[in-house]
């Protein structure tokens, strides 16, 4: 049976590390796909529980040498805790490494010829320089030494053993000049190099984990969200009780200015509810009996009674955590190039420090091997790829986190990234283009049946059915408080309409193609007022009694008030629109024309919208379909990119790519425009990276980078990619 889990990993120091550790874990009988994410420190993997499970992937990832364990999504405070003790250990280490540095940095003066600068002599003493160099580079350094031991077992190499490399060259140069020129006054010595450098890592190591603490805040704020205590009503009284006490049945009660504590119904009472934290909509909902709820919201006005149905990991907001999660741990397509570039990059520096190392003691300074392996040194150093390897994801951390916040909910790093590419847009028409609450306007009646008996038949052949049309005319029955007769031998013909017996007497509703298309006829006088209604917007049904057309019924959803600015900043945006829908082509070409559509296809069956789809699709194009996530699940699953109108419904988070948690059609242009900006994100970070290595190699090469300034930039790059991504935590979204 396949399953999936997340492991949150330990002791990573560059992408070279995820990667190996991938590898590892793909190569296990079992595993179908493993992929490790060095941002967010987890490796999410599926595989097959008859072969493999997380004890065997969890050995596996200590075997290559580093830490694992299996995430608790119940507990994630205790892994921010434990980040949070590892980081305040990085900081002690780094102020003791820049105690014992700073008076190793301040003999740099006498290296970069400022005579000004007064230097001790004790300082220029080899024995007090190897004092201060030493813990620095074997107790406070240890790590990037085991680093580099794991990659060299595996037959691999990372950031640490560049790092290893560059400091140990310059310390054990240093050693050997203090322990063979000791009686000499002006030795040159590089302790400072090599102390300074991993002070200047550590320092880089900190603001980088600073700064991608701040990616994942999107999820810390989403966890906030939740209250601590619910009111509950139990055996009469009312008790405060922490929200994990909350059981599936429980009365809670909710007073104006409370958060609600999960998702469920209400019971009594009327208000207005703050759904803008999940669905990003800011207009409050007004809430009444038998109206859901969702839990982490806001009641604002009256007292509410309501049924807990949903609790724990079952409540929307758990289910938002854990999206967003597995979006912020997937890998994008785009991570490819810098995996691949990643993988590579180490050797190839490592074959050109090397090189430089030659040219300059053989040619260029002839027997100068402090110069040689200075320039060595710097090139090792100002080339480490961390900064590549924290580009894309990065980036993804913080753009799916602001998704989430405007109520836009993507379900993978792909995702993401191809939203912004769409080229085309399929609509379903009901609930999508229009608010999906369809009214029924008028009853025409062509026979000898009263209107209310025949809205009373037709109502009751229509409750099995689960169609919007369907319920309007459930609806007006009941506001008419008409009895609604017991049915049998039901049955649907999606796409056409629902007969059933009733009393004895056979009742067929649907379309009057389909009323046609079985053979039953219907007057001119009805005919022309299908055409009436039809021209003017209406959708019409028929509905035909022991085979004779009875009455035709007229039911009118308006367009959402929204749908022609959005359909009009779709065009601006250059992506062109399509209406897919069930519903008769004059009626979709009415709908169409007021939204501002220009391609309709009409009268198509549900399981034909999936082929239209790929039709669409077939000359290349990237196309997202937009539906309500139940009703269009094939034509979603054949998009590009499958974007439901969800409304926070659980359908929506949990099948579609892209759910839009609001009603509102303007998540549709947040989804679109936080993709956009997200890969532009990506983009520039990846080019940024490229190029700081591409320039500082060459520069570092040619002797005009001192090895500590390379490794100031190189701590600096890593950071400088973070905090750019940071910039999408504060965009804007339409």
């Amino acid at each position: 049976m396949n399953q999936h889990t997340t492991l949150d990993i330990t002791g990573m120091t560059c992408a070279n590390c995820a990667l190996r550790i991938e590898k590892g874990l793909s190569k296990l009988p079992g595993v179908s796909t493993a992929q490790v994410n060095f941002a967010m420190e987890t490796a999410t993997v599926d595989f097959d529980s008859d072969t493999a499970d997380a004890a065997r992937l969890i050995a596996k990832v200590q075997d290559l040498g580093y830490g694992a364990r299996e995430q608790d999504v119940d507990a994630p405070d205790a892994r921010e805790e434990e980040r949070a003790q590892e980081y305040r250990r990085s900081l002690l280490a780094w102020i003791v490494s820049t105690v014992l540095s700073l008076p190793l940095a301040y003999t740099m003066a006498a290296h970069l010829g400022l005579d000004f600068l007064p230097v001790p002599h004790i300082l220029m003493n080899p024995w007090l320089q190897l004092a201060l160099a030493a813990p620095v580079q074997f107790v406070i350094g240890a790590r990037f030494y085991a680093g580099a031991w794991r990659a060299l077992r595996d037959r691999s190499a990372n950031m640490d053993t560049l790092v290893v490399l560059g400091t140990s060259a310059a310390f054990f140069y240093s050693l050997y000049m203090s322990l063979t020129h000791s009686a000499e006054h002006h030795v040159e010595l590089y302790y400072e190099t090599s102390a300074v450098l991993i002070t200047l890592i550590l320092l880089g190591k900190l603001l980088e984990a600073r700064a991608k603490g701040k990616t994942s805040s999107a999820i810390r704020k989403l966890l906030g969200l939740q209250p601590r205590t619910a009111r509950v009503e139990r055996n009469g009284e009312e008790l405060v009780v922490s929200v994990d006490e909350v059981i599936v049945g429980d009365v809670l009660l909710v007073r104006p200015g409370d958060v609600i504590p999960v998702d469920g119904t209400v019971i009594s009472g009327e208000s207005a509810v703050n759904e803008a934290m999940i669905t990003g909509e800011s207009m409050p909902v007004e809430k009444t009996s038998g109206d859901s709820v969702i839990g982490a919201t806001i009641n604002q006005f009256g007292a509410l009674r309501v049924r807990a149905e949903k609790i724990g990991r079952d409540t929307t907001l758990a289910r938002i955590v854990r999206a967003v999660q597995e979006a912020q741990g997937a890998r994008a397509p785009i991570q490819r190039f810098a995996d691949r570039v990643s993988g590579v990059f180490t050797p190839i520096v490592i074959g050109i420090s090397v090189a430089t190392f030659l040219a300059w003691f053989f040619l260029i300074e002839p027997g100068n091997l402090a110069r040689a392996l200075e320039n060595a040194i710097a090139v090792v150093v100002i080339a480490c790829p961390c900064a590549l390897g924290l580009a894309t994801p990065t980036s993804i951390m913080a753009g799916s986190g602001r998704a989430a916040e405007v109520g836009v909910l993507f379900r993978g790093a792909e995702h993401l990234e191809h939203a912004g590419r769409v080229e085309v847009i399929a609509f379903d028409k009901t609930g999508t283009i229009t608010r999906g609450e369809p009214r029924l306007i008028s009853i025409t009646s062509v026979g000898d049946m009263p209107e209310a008996e025949l809205l009373s038949l037709a109502a009751a052949v229509e409750k099995p059915s689960e169609h919007p049309l369907a319920q309007a005319i459930i609806n007006a029955a009941e506001e008419r408080g008409l009895p609604l007769p017991n049915v049998a031998q039901f049955r649907a013909f999606p796409g056409g309409g629902v007969e059933a017996s009733v009393n004895d007497a056979s009742v067929l509703i649907g379309s009057p193609a389909y009323i046609a298309s079985r053979s039953i006829a219907i007057e001119n006088a009805v005919r022309d007022r299908v055409i009436e209604l039809e021209s003017s917007g209406m959708t019409v049904v028929v509905v035909a009694v022991n085979g004779v057309a009875q009455a035709c019924l007229s039911i009118a959803d308006q367009i959402r008030s929204e749908t022609q600015a959005v359909i009009a900043r779709l065009r601006e945006l250059g992506i062109e629109t399509v209406m897919i829908t069930g519903d008769n082509q004059r009626t979709a070409e009415v709908i169409a024309k007021q939204a501002g559509i220009e391609r309709v296809m009409a009268e198509v069956k549900p399981e034909d919208k999936a082929r239209i789809v790929n039709e669409l699709k077939a000359d290349g194009r990237i196309v997202a379909m937009v539906g309500d996530g139940i009703n269009d699940a094939p034509a979603l699953a054949a998009a590009s990119v499958g974007i439901a109108m969800g409304g926070g419904s659980d359908i929506a988070i949990e099948t579609a790519d892209v759910a839009l948690m609001g009603s509102d059609l303007h998540g549709l242009l947040r989804a679109i425009e936080i993709s956009r900006k997200t890969m532009r994100n990506v983009r520039q970070n990846l080019f940024w990276a490229l190029a700081y290595n591409s320039l500082g190699i060459p520069v570092a090469a040619a002797g005009f980078l001192a090895p500590w300034l390379a490794g100031a930039a190189m701590a600096m790059s890593s950071v400088s990619v973070t905090l750019n991504a940071l910039r999408l935590q504060r965009m804007r979204a339409e």
